[in-house]
């Protein structure tokens, strides 16, 4: 039978303080502590002949300096914006984010699988604002051409249980979250303007694609514990193999709208002539004289090239 991937299930992860305590006083604790095993050490090594008894008081002061070894490893240094992830005999221990110099249990163990060391020690969670840069890829537009696009993503990392736990590699699976959210946004819209009147377009629209990529990539990261704060367009052009017919038709588009501004202007002017002479009284003129009147300053007005007057001495009848 079928499983349906449950979201609800990683949901129940939440994240909780732990519980830590002052690091300069317990660095205080343990230099007293210190001090007491080496000087139960150094009575035990006078008086050992003496006294056997007082042996006891050296092998005594050897485990207190080992314990106190180890209970150095409790300390943990944060500075703003970074945070510890803490488990403790494989139980989520807690979440430090406080910045300052604080002791926790040194048993407890940091986890960050981000950003592990080759010797398996994780790192702090950076809760900064990041970003990521994805390579360029090829999708499809929703009118199925081809294209290049790439977008910036600025996030950052709200929840440190889910960002640690929920997810094996909370920055690859960021990586890969942005890679399909690309493809389902750029398919829902044309590369350009449409031919059937929409006006949102992957090129002409960057502020609505910016949105709609920012929801529909944070719809993908919640339940890893980031936050998507930006997420635009970087990079956008037609795929190299219909690039050149894509121009030309972009440039068949633009001589199009541009000769219909000539036109109108045009025929506009030739308006203008013809009401002028006929309020001045300057000449009259029949309709075939007009027609051709308005024959020549169309061209003359519409030409791609100069007009080459031609000067007539005979009578216009």
């Amino acid at each position: 039978m079928e499983q349906k991937f449950n979201v609800e299930e990683f949901d129940k992860i939440t994240e909780k303080p732990a519980h830590e305590k002052n690091g300069w006083l317990m660095l205080f604790v343990i230099i007293l502590i210190g001090a007491c095993g080496i000087a139960l050490i150094a009575l035990g090594s006078i008086f050992a002949n003496e006294y056997d008894p007082l042996i006891a008081l050296a092998f005594a002061g050897g485990v207190i300096l080992v314990i106190n070894f180890f209970m150095v490893s409790g300390f943990k240094l944060l500075q703003p914006n970074e945070a510890y992830v803490l488990t403790l005999f494989g139980k989520y221990y807690g979440t430090l984010k406080r910045d300052g110099f604080f002791w926790v249990n040194p048993f407890c163990s940091s986890v960050n699988p981000a950003r592990s060391t080759a010797a398996g020690f994780a790192r702090k969670i950076s809760l900064k604002a990041m970003t990521l840069n994805n390579d360029k890829q090829k999708v499809n537009d929703e009118e199925g051409n081809p294209i290049e696009i790439s977008v910036v993503v600025i996030w950052r990392i709200t929840n440190t249980a889910r960002a640690v736990f929920n997810v094996e590699n909370y920055m690859a699976y960021l990586s890969t979250q942005c890679d399909a959210a690309i493809r389902q946004v750029a398919r829902q819209y044309p590369y350009d303007v449409s031919t059937n009147g929409d006006e949102t377009s992957l090129r002409g629209s960057s502020q609505e694609i910016a949105a709609v990529l920012r929801e529909e990539l944070q719809q993908r990261t919640t339940m890893a514990g980031i936050e998507i704060l930006e997420a635009r367009i970087s990079h956008l052009a037609y795929a190299p193999e219909i690039a050149a017919a894509m121009l030309q038709r972009q440039q068949a588009s633009a001589i199009i709208a541009a000769r219909q501004k000539i036109v109108e202007g045009a025929v506009s002017m030739v308006q203008m002539a013809l009401n002028k002479l006929s309020e001045e009284e300057i000449v009259e003129l029949d309709d075939e004289r007009k027609a051709q009147m308005v024959s020549n300053l169309l061209v003359v007005l519409c030409g791609n090239r100069d007009a080459q007057p031609v000067v007539g001495t005979g009578s216009i009848y």
